[in-house]
């Protein structure tokens, strides 16, 4: 009989990039692979572009701040319950691996409800609220880094990293220049906002872009709604909403990155060993794991760290100026990271959660 996985998360690409890396291996590894994820969300688009069936259930967000939907979203998290368990009684998988994100907080209530065992993965240095529900729930949890390990229990907690997409390893430069319309006289900057886009990073950018375009060509991944109109057709410039193939030759292209410090963003930076500048997110927009996240990659020499709250002209114009001048230093830092990709080890704790599960229906 064929191994069946149901894999979720979802909200921002963050929750489901680590999924589609998986994907290849538990494939070689037998498994029939599907998908639950909210109706709307970017994963909806991102499993449905690599052929993965998916099932979209209700999903609402639980907040830790006061706001009217959160007297309608608990009714949206039920109702996902209700629906997240008629599905996996009807797939019947060995096992759930989740990412995380709200909507994955119903598939992992009803696969323990269901006795399915859960792998999850937790890629910030603390959990989140969603995967603090979960993982009471789960068989083993992944981290990405050794300071998550004192949050969680002893008994689950596997520091594994991030899974990296294999194809982000294999971008041409001389096609990532091309496609931007780029010579390589000049040196190339690619930001990355996130998925959903970062206003304030935008902005910054920006507003110091004359100044870079003197010394350097631009690619600047924006967010959807982002693009400025009145830059399109700026020499040295490019901006896209959000950028899916093109990718790794994207990234082969660029000499330094500027990003927010989301956990499976900064890991991939990581792989590819790019000089990079993180503006994380602040406290007051989120719950602060970004800013966690950068401080450990900072101490660690990987990256040049800039808040939100000190984001000046001058700020990020010398932090770009450091973070290529000593390119060499960062890359040579990153080489040495024991945050290797994680692949196989994930792919060895599904397994064995799998295995796990039939001894005891045994």
């Amino acid at each position: 009989m064929k191994k069946r996985i149901v894999m979720t998360g979802g909200g921002t690409a963050g929750h489901v990039t680590p999924n589609i890396a998986l994907i290849p291996e538990l494939q070689e590894k037998g498994y029939d692979i599907h998908y639950i994820g909210s109706y709307h969300g970017i994963e909806s688009q991102l499993i449905g572009d690599i052929g993965i069936p998916y099932y979209g259930i209700s999903s609402g967000k639980l907040r830790r701040y006061i706001d009217p939907k959160n007297l309608s979203d608990p009714f949206k998290v039920i109702k996902g319950l209700g629906q997240a368990r008629r599905l996996l009684g009807k797939l019947k998988p060995d096992v759930v691996f989740s990412k995380g994100g709200f909507v994955a907080v119903p598939v992992v209530l009803a696969a323990k409800s269901r006795g399915i065992p859960c792998v999850i993965h937790e890629s910030d240095m603390t959990p989140g609220l969603a995967n603090k529900i979960c993982i009471p729930c789960a068989h083993r949890v992944c981290t990405n880094f050794p300071e998550t390990m004192q949050h969680l229990p002893a008994s689950k907690a596997v520091l594994t990293g991030s899974p990296i997409r294999q194809e982000l390893f294999q971008g041409n430069k001389t096609k990532g220049l091309s496609f931007c319309g780029f010579s390589n006289t000049k040196p190339v900057i690619l930001i990355i906002g996130g998925s959903l886009g970062a206003a304030a990073v935008n902005e910054a950018v920006r507003r110091i872009l004359p100044r870079l375009l003197e010394q350097f060509q631009v690619i600047h991944l924006c967010g959807k709604g982002k693009v400025d109109q009145s830059l399109q057709n700026t020499k040295g410039y490019v901006q896209y909403e959000y950028i899916k193939e093109e990718l790794s030759d994207l990234m082969a292209a660029a000499d330094i990155m500027i990003s927010r410090a989301g956990a499976n963003a900064i890991c991939e930076i990581l792989a590819l060993r790019k000089p990079n500048i993180l503006i994380p997110l602040s406290a007051e927009a989120s719950r602060g794991d970004q800013i966690l996240n950068a401080a450990s990659f900072e101490k660690s020499g990987y990256s040049i760290v800039i808040q939100e709250n000190e984001l000046t002209n001058d700020a990020l114009w010398n932090a770009v100026q450091t973070a290529y001048r000593d390119r060499d230093l960062y890359a040579k830092a990153m080489k040495k990271s024991q945050l290797n990709n994680s692949i196989e080890k994930i792919v060895g704790l599904i397994e064995e959660a799998r295995r796990h599960n039939k001894k005891i229906q045994k």
